[in-house]
């Protein structure tokens, strides 16, 4: 399966599981456009894909940062674009990673951005600030889509 694909078989488990599953809603295109300006690349297919139909989600305890805004934060667009902005401020953090997610042991899920695809896919990497000294950040799937998917039917699963 594609990793788009994975994001539209994503979305239908969403919307198939709305007592576990939360999410506020897709960007628009001009959303979209502003998220990849202000971290200055182009996002990976699934990554957007999943941006414009979702935005951000929680299922069952495991949540994907997405982009989102909040009233009391107005126009500042947070999720990945606010905490990739703020591990940047870090030196140790590689300046090609996009934050998707924290694993809840101090490190940071992110698309590795360096090693796209031939489809504009980056890999999915765990980074804390020791992954320099382990040879760089662990690999935790090939993309966005079936990392999320694998994730989120994983948790449905232990919740039910």
């Amino acid at each position: 399966m594609s990793a788009v694909a994975s994001v539209v078989s994503l979305v239908e488990l969403l919307r198939g599981n709305p007592g576990s599953c939360r999410w506020t809603g897709g960007l628009s295109p001009v959303d979209l456009a502003r998220a990849e300006r202000e971290l200055g690349t182009p996002l990976p297919p699934s990554y957007r894909c999943f941006l414009a139909e979702v935005g951000s989600c929680e299922v069952d305890g495991t949540d994907f940062l997405g982009v989102y805004r909040t009233p009391a934060m107005g126009d500042t667009l947070l999720g990945t674009v606010s905490g990739t902005l703020d591990a940047r401020t870090d030196p140790r953090f590689p300046p090609d990673l996009l934050l998707i997610q924290y694993d809840g042991m101090g490190g940071l899920v992110c698309l590795d951005l360096s090693r796209r695809d031939r489809a504009g896919e980056a890999p999915v990497v765990v980074w804390d600030p020791g992954s320099a000294d382990r040879g760089g950040p662990e690999r935790l799937a090939a993309d966005f889509g079936s990392y999320a998917l694998r994730q989120c039917t994983q948790a449905l699963t232990r919740g039910g």
